[in-house]
């Protein structure tokens, strides 16, 4: 008798790190068939770069999801996606050495996702960061590995913690500004500067229109000058 072949679990995962290298942490979600999020964890990891937030949070959302069911991992980091799909059987062929004849960078993790792998279904799935309307696992994840990197706690459905802030930024009262720095180099400020896809009000009362250009704020979306949130006169 031939079993039956699990349904695709939708899954995201993403890191964090607040100065790259700075505090960092790592996060991973499971949706329903609806993509809303049911199971998902986050932890921290002390000083580390954004390369080994993403690769870690990979590598802990494979170890969590059983290898018998088919995945579809939506992630917005191109480097972690393209090291374990795209230039690790060139590393593995050179002896773990890159194009350049350099040892790998974060070879014990590639090699650990690697053998996670092995043998099982997943889809990759590339989502850009920081959309309006963007993908809301991919903002989930986001949300839980800053909240992670940020607090240096660990989080999760299990633990019974409440679901990560609706901004990925937020920090303890009394924490200094510099602490919210974006993801370096992949989340830097200005990569969060985006074109409107629809027209909109800033939080100083300003109008902006579609198609110029907008960037988060502590309040929502508006004006790349207002990006800190202060208001200015009408």
């Amino acid at each position: 008798m031939i079993g039956v072949m699990p349904e695709r679990v939708v899954a995201a995962c993403d890191g964090a790190s607040k100065g790259n290298p700075g505090p960092a942490g790592w996060a991973w979600v499971v949706a329903d068939s609806d993509e809303t999020p049911t199971r998902w964890e986050a932890g921290p990891l002390g000083t580390a770069t954004n390369n080994v937030a993403e690769l870690t949070a990979l590598e802990r959302l494979l170890t969590a999801v059983a290898p018998d069911v088919p995945l579809e991992i939506r992630m917005d980091s191109q480097y972690a996606m393209k090291a374990v799909t795209t230039w690790l059987p060139g590393w593995k062929r050179k002896g773990w050495k890159t194009a350049a004849g350099k040892p790998v960078a974060n070879q014990e993790l590639v090699a650990r996702i690697d053998a996670l792998l092995d043998g099982r279904s997943v889809e990759f799935r590339y989502v850009p960061a920081h959309q309006v309307d963007g993908d809301r696992l991919n903002d989930f994840a986001d949300r839980a590995a800053s909240q992670a990197a940020t607090a240096q706690q660990a989080a999760g459905s299990e633990l019974g913690s409440p679901r990560p802030p609706s901004t990925p930024d937020t920090v303890p009262s009394g924490a200094t500004r510099a602490r919210t720095a974006a993801k370096a180099p992949r989340k830097s400020a200005s990569a969060r500067t985006i074109k409107a896809k629809f027209p909109g009000r800033c939080v100083c009362g300003r109008p902006y229109a579609a198609g110029e250009p907008i960037a988060k704020n502590d309040q929502g979306w508006g004006h790349p000058e207002c990006r800190t949130g202060s208001t200015q006169g009408a």
